[in-house]
């Protein structure tokens, strides 16, 4: 008798019910797996050079983090406003007046942890099955997925080489259409480095304004360009009511362990987004926020210093993969990625990038973790020293030089 009571109390406790469906339609962020496994190699005694991981190699300037210490000492530690501490609110609104010509209003701003959610919240308040949305491919691997999460219909925008990584605008112009709910822009894009000119931006502009379409513009690589002049498109006439400014201060001021980012939006949205901030993370953390207002609102010298110094990175990749047989590699125009294509290889590139991982000691993403279209490209890094990028060509040009 005890003998069986215990059996049916054990069949209870060991059945799991099942995920719910949209689950299986939720993607990942392959940069976090890849780097797990890289730790895990460098405990195991290996040597490993990290280019897999989008995050400055910079500390978090010295001034930023005093203002976040003192924040905490002057019990910046409880509860504040979904939308954000308002003081910060308004120095994104002078901000975006000051950068983007655009007269932004604190109300229309929501401070996010992080800028993901501004991404997960936006499609998720936007778009239902029946909906298209079109995405940059190779672009962010987040868009895809939380586009299939809610049931809507992924349409790609192919960024191809031979364009220099920018939108097809005839392509897009057919791709357009009824449906379509929103647009995702990426300029300087991840992981390509590819950027959309003034010109590309106000025809996509002329594309969609007064079309009750959306465009979600994620623009946290905008202080790292080389060459040329950020636009977004949020400061063409007649679009801001039309656009959702996504931006964070992880990569420009080196804080992606603090999870700092905002969402700029016509009011209509900017409260839906709170409201939804509300149900998944009550707020953003307030003394993060004070450091954020230091850092906007500080001194931009580290800022100008970091991409200077990623100008010269930029150089030593672009030179040093170009000399690898059967390898080709764009400049890019921002961010601090380059996304080479590997031609005439017999070996799959997943399969490549795992054997540079573990038997050439270089931490790489294959370019399929991008999209579609990331085909036969590698999305490499280059936050990380001048010495070990050199190093890492080396290692990359042995073991490349022994594959079929």
């Amino acid at each position: 008798m005890f003998r069986t009571v215990f059996t049916e109390i054990v069949v209870s406790v060991t059945t799991r019910p099942e995920l719910a469906s949209a689950m299986t339609r939720l993607g990942t962020e392959s940069a976090f797996v890849v780097l797990a496994r890289a730790r895990q190699l460098e405990a195991e005694g290996k040597s490993v050079i990290h280019l897999e991981i989008g995050e400055p190699d910079f500390d978090t300037p010295k001034n930023i983090v005093e203002a976040g210490v003192k924040a905490l000492r002057d019990g910046f530690t409880h509860y504040g406003p979904s939308a954000g501490l308002p003081e910060f609110r308004e120095a994104i609104a002078a901000n975006v007046n000051q950068w983007r010509g655009v007269e932004a209003d604190p109300a229309e701003i929501v401070v996010t942890p992080g800028a993901k959610p501004v991404m997960f919240f936006t499609i998720l308040a936007l778009c239902e099955p029946g909906d298209e949305v079109l995405y940059p491919d190779p672009g962010f691997p987040i868009y895809e997925s939380m586009i299939n999460y809610t049931g809507a219909k992924a349409v790609p925008i192919p960024l191809l080489a031979e364009n220099n990584f920018r939108i097809d605008l005839d392509r897009l112009r057919t791709d357009i259409n009824e449906r379509t709910k929103l647009v995702i822009l990426n300029s300087p894009g991840n992981p390509t480095g590819g950027f959309n000119t003034r010109a590309d931006t106000e025809a996509i502009a002329e594309m969609v304004l007064g079309r009750g379409i959306m465009v979600l513009t994620d623009e946290v690589y905008k202080d790292i360009i080389y060459g040329g002049e950020h636009f977004s498109i949020m400061s063409v006439p007649g679009m801001k009511e039309q656009t959702i400014l996504l931006d964070g201060l992880s990569k420009s001021y080196a804080m992606t362990g603090w999870r700092l980012g905002y969402a700029v939006a016509p009011t209509w949205l900017a409260d839906t987004l709170a409201q939804l901030q509300t149900n998944c993370n009550s707020c953003t953390a307030a003394f993060v926020q004070m450091a954020g207002l230091e850092a906007i609102t500080g001194p931009q010298d580290s800022v100008k210093a970091m991409a200077a110094e990623f100008l010269a990175r930029r150089e030593i990749m672009v030179e040093g993969l170009n000399a690898i047989d059967r390898v080709s590699c764009h400049s890019p125009e921002g961010a601090f990625y380059v996304f080479p294509q590997f031609e005439g290889f017999e070996t799959p590139t997943e399969d490549i990038a795992d054997g540079l991982l573990t038997d050439g000691g270089v931490a790489a993403l294959a370019g399929s973790a991008f999209g579609h279209h990331g085909g036969n490209s590698f999305r490499l890094s280059f936050a990380n020293s001048r010495e070990n990028l050199r190093e890492a060509i080396k290692r990359m040009d042995a073991y490349l030089g022994g594959l079929p």
